[in-house]
């Protein structure tokens, strides 16, 4: 029988040889021997394999890497070390983080706090107010305030953020959103709200999902998206949200 971890956190990195800081994953670590990370190596060509090579000899029970043979994009990436996860570990709580560590490990393990009663479902949101330190370039805020309210829109629910890379799931609703591929590789946290909202209907959905502003967040490097995705960005919301609608309106029959 596989080892209990009461936290498992998947990890997808492409390229991120230089992006993946030893000394913090360490840190956590030690502190947190009941967690368990599982980095998805995404088809990387660079030395990201290797860099966590010589991580998980350090910490060999609380580490674990998967490495997809090709690049499949984040959606897949998560979707693939989720399900790998809930096959191969046991776990009370699953979710994934960037690798970057924009939102630290500490603040994301917290996530799990939330996940009582009702909640299934608690995530990390990048609101800038009093007493939090949210370090984003202003482009990136401005445009990522247009996308986030015009999802929020889509949805039709109040979330702030629904594209912060920091969301943690109780075992049980994570294998059933995750059991399906994602229409889209970069916008598939839009669709996690939507499978929410199919498997209990939108104003239920809503008291099962927590948001949680987090007290810090630090943009680090370059984003992975191409800037040419900002064009197509708009069309995969429009897929998502003629597919998801569609599936909403049998589901109402």
């Amino acid at each position: 029988m596989s080892t209990f971890f009461n936290t498992t956190i998947v990890i997808p990195c492409y390229n991120e040889e230089k992006g993946i800081s030893n000394s913090e994953y360490s840190n956590f670590l030690n502190n947190n021997p009941e967690a368990l990370i599982c980095f998805v190596n995404d088809g990387s060509k660079d030395n990201t394999l290797g860099v966590l090579n010589v991580l998980k000899a350090k910490h060999e029970t609380q580490i674990h890497i998967l490495s997809l043979e090709n690049n499949s994009g984040k959606a897949e990436a998560v979707r693939a070390g989720i399900k790998y996860c809930n096959t191969h570990f046991q776990h009370q709580y699953i979710g994934y983080l960037d690798a970057d560590l924009a939102t630290t490990l500490e603040e994301f393990i917290a996530l799990k706090n939330y996940l009582q009663g009702e909640i299934v479902f608690s995530f990390g949101s990048r609101i800038r107010k009093i007493g939090s330190t949210i370090d984003r370039e202003n482009s990136r805020f401005l445009i990522g305030r247009v996308i986030a309210t015009f999802i929020s829109n889509i949805l039709d629910i109040k979330v702030y953020d629904t594209q912060c890379g920091s969301k943690l799931f109780n075992r049980t609703i994570s294998e059933h959103l995750f059991e399906k591929e994602f229409i889209s590789k970069w916008l598939f946290d839009v669709e996690l709200f939507y499978r929410m909202i199919l498997l209990f209907g939108r104003e239920k959905a809503t008291k099962k999902m927590l948001e949680i502003p987090l007290k810090l967040w630090v943009e680090k490097g370059d984003s992975k998206v191409k800037l040419s995705y900002g064009f197509k960005l708009w069309f995969d919301l429009y897929k998502i949200r003629c597919e998801y609608k569609k599936l909403e309106k049998k589901l109402s029959i």
